[in-house]
């Protein structure tokens, strides 16, 4: 089993950066493809970012593309989100996915976090 608990979630103005963690435990992820997704209010959850176990490979979501980066920390077992220039657009509860089949630009993962919610302020 895999259990993924994500933190640095919380409120920021716009422009400003959030770096959100997911700590995983169960087993190491060193073999799996990792990935965020996020949900924001009455919309669908939606792809943001992904990356290969050995961290060589990335996809974003358009909406993101330049703005996030997706890093692994495999010795910690540890994925990163680093969101910079936030918008009011990004506001969302953003989920921590890990494993399944990741075949660029879409990830399909097999286990998921609780989630950290996500608020832009303009």
């Amino acid at each position: 089993q895999v259990q993924l608990v994500e933190s640095g979630g919380g409120l920021v103005q716009a422009g400003g950066s959030l770096r959100l963690s997911c700590a995983a435990s169960g087993r190491t992820l060193s073999s799996y493809p990792v990935g965020w997704f996020r949900q924001a209010p009455g919309k669908e959850r939606e792809f943001v970012a992904a990356v290969t176990w050995n961290g060589g490979n990335t996809s974003y979501a358009t909406s993101v593309k330049g703005r996030f980066t997706i890093s692994r920390d495999n010795a910690k077992n540890t994925v990163y989100l680093q969101m910079n220039s936030l918008k009011p657009e990004d506001t969302a509860d953003y989920y921590c996915a890990a494993g399944g089949l990741l075949v660029r630009p879409s990830y399909y993962p097999n286990y998921w976090g609780q989630g950290t919610q996500v608020t832009v302020s303009s």
